[in-house]
């Protein structure tokens, strides 16, 4: 029987804050890689965005990545990595699938030297187990189907990064209500080219909660239980993270890669 590939699936963001929705889609998008029999999803990855991305209402990471710990407390296979939000300034997303991958192929070497170490030890004869571990892993990024449109707005994103993202890593897009995912893959030459590696999860059981709104009922004294996990919500309200002044964080302010493009065309006088 041929072997799977095994998948990492990365899902990159705000997480301001994790919402039960922004777990479902890590479920979402397993089931359905599994059910295509070609992948073994073996982890998934959730990576809060650094503070100096800029956007409006957006808390310290450090209260971001602690509520995601919090929130994947319940799950044996999604984890939070701090790494992209600890770093000195905002990296761009595909440094960050970069760094996962070049991550999960370490750690896939030492498992492999260590396998092929054992096997000698005790002269073990070369099985199912061993052909397996020969598999190179794969990474793909996690979104939801709006996120494809980001794609098309001016100066956020470089072209290359793009070509890469898609081309080299791959998408897993779930699909929100109103979205239209496919045609967006059709109105743009990047993604038409490399829809081969773009898998499109329709979400039968619509679930549309967003963050901001999320935001907003906390500010105004509203409930979010069964909204947002309930040890997220007790950390919210201990920590009182989300307020009117909060809210008003980095408004006015332009998002960190098109203060960067913006540097790059219109360079300071020296």
């Amino acid at each position: 029987m041929k072997s799977r590939i095994p998948l990492i699936l990365v899902a990159c963001g705000s997480f301001n804050p994790v919402t039960n929705m922004h777990m479902r889609l890590f479920e979402l998008a397993r089931d359905h890689l599994h059910q295509t029999g070609q992948y073994q999803v073996i982890e998934g990855i959730m990576s809060p965005v650094n503070d100096d991305y800029g956007k409006k209402g957006l808390v310290s990471a450090r209260h971001r990545v602690a509520m995601a710990k919090l929130a994947l407390e319940t799950s044996d296979w999604i984890r939070v990595d701090p790494w992209e939000s600890e770093q000195d300034t905002w990296t761009e997303t595909v440094k960050v699938l970069r760094h996962h991958y070049n991550e999960s192929l370490r750690l896939f070497q030492s498992k492999k030297g260590f396998m092929k170490n054992k096997q000698h030890i005790e002269r073990s004869t070369e099985d199912s187990l061993s052909s397996q571990h020969s598999v190179l892993p794969e990474l793909k990024l996690l979104c939801g189907a709006d996120f494809l449109q980001t794609f098309k707005t001016p100066n956020l994103w470089k072209e290359e990064d793009i070509k890469e993202i898609v081309g080299k890593f791959g998408l897993v897009c779930i699909s929100r209500a109103g979205s239209d995912p496919a045609r967006c893959i059709n109105e743009s030459d990047h993604l038409t080219k490399f829809q081969h590696n773009i898998f499109l999860v329709k979400e039968w059981i619509q679930n549309e909660i967003s963050a901001t709104q999320i935001r907003s009922a906390l500010c105004r004294g509203l409930s979010v239980k069964y909204l947002v996990p309930d040890s997220v919500i007790s950390y919210i309200a201990h920590h009182n993270i989300y307020t009117e002044e909060s809210e008003r964080k980095n408004e006015g302010d332009l998002l960190q890669p098109l203060k960067l493009h913006n540097a790059a065309v219109n360079p300071p006088n020296v």
